[in-house]
C-alpha cells in the first residue's frame, strides 16, 4: 500500500509539474541562488602534493533567453577564501573569484526543464600567502566549463534547480621566483537551488 501512495504521490508532482511548466521563450530572465560545493580535483605537473581545501559557497546566476532552447548563463559568488596544502600540511592561504560565462541549451521536455551548458571561466586569485612569502602564483587563470543540469517548476515562474559544472582552473607556482609547478584546481561545483522567471 506504501508504494502504491508513493507512486501517487509522485505522478501528483508530476502531473503538477507539468501544469506548472512554461516554455522559456525570447527576453525571459531566470535568476537563480544556489548552495554550491566545490570538490577540487588538487593535480599538479611536478607532483608535488599540492592542494586547496573542498568547500560549500553562495552563488548566484543570471539567464538570458534568446529563444525558448538557447540561452546563456552568467555564473557569480564572491571571493573565497582557500588554505593551500603541500602533502597535506598547510603553507598558506589565497583567494579566488571565478566568474563564469556558459552558453545553454535548454530541452524540451514535459514536467521538467534540462539543460547542458559549455562555456569560459575567468579565474582571479588575491590575497596570495604561501610559504611566508616565498612562494607565489599566477593571478590570472582562464579556462573551459561545461555544465548539465535541471530546472523543476515548484510554482508559478518558480523552479528548483540541481546544476553540476566542471571548471577548468589553473596557476603556474614559482618558489624563490622560480617556477616550480602547475597547479590544477579544476573543481567539479555541485550546487542546489532556486531560481525566478522574470
Amino acid at each position: 500500500m506504501n508504494n502504491y501512495l508513493l507512486a501517487a504521490a509522485v505522478g501528483a508532482a508530476l502531473v503538477s509539474g507539468t501544469a506548472m511548466a512554461q516554455d522559456f521563450k525570447e527576453g525571459d530572465w531566470l535568476v537563480r541562488a544556489r548552495v554550491v560545493h566545490l570538490d577540487a580535483a588538487n593535480k599538479d605537473s611536478a607532483g608535488m602534493g599540492l592542494s586547496i581545501n573542498n568547500k560549500t559557497l553562495p552563488e548566484v546566476d543570471f539567464t538570458y533567453f534568446f529563444n525558448k532552447n538557447l540561452a546563456a548563463e552568467l555564473i557569480l559568488t564572491v571571493p573565497q577564501k582557500q588554505t593551500v596544502s603541500l602533502g597535506g600540511a598547510p603553507i598558506g592561504s589565497l583567494k579566488h573569484l571565478p566568474p563564469t560565462l556558459t552558453l545553454q541549451y535548454h530541452f524540451d521536455a514535459p514536467g521538467f526543464k534540462p539543460y547542458v551548458g559549455a562555456g569560459i571561466n575567468y579565474t582571479r586569485f588575491s590575497s596570495v600567502n604561501l610559504l611566508g612569502g616565498a612562494a607565489t602564483i599566477d593571478r590570472n587563470s582562464w579556462g573551459g566549463a561545461l555544465q548539465v543540469g535541471v530546472d523543476i517548476p515548484v510554482a508559478k515562474d518558480m523552479y528548483f534547480n540541481i546544476d553540476v559544472k566542471k571548471v577548468f582552473i589553473k596557476t603556474d607556482v614559482s618558489v624563490g621566483g622560480n617556477y616550480a609547478t602547475t597547479f590544477k584546481v579544476d573543481p567539479l561545483l555541485v550546487g542546489v537551488g532556486l531560481g525566478w522567471k522574470f
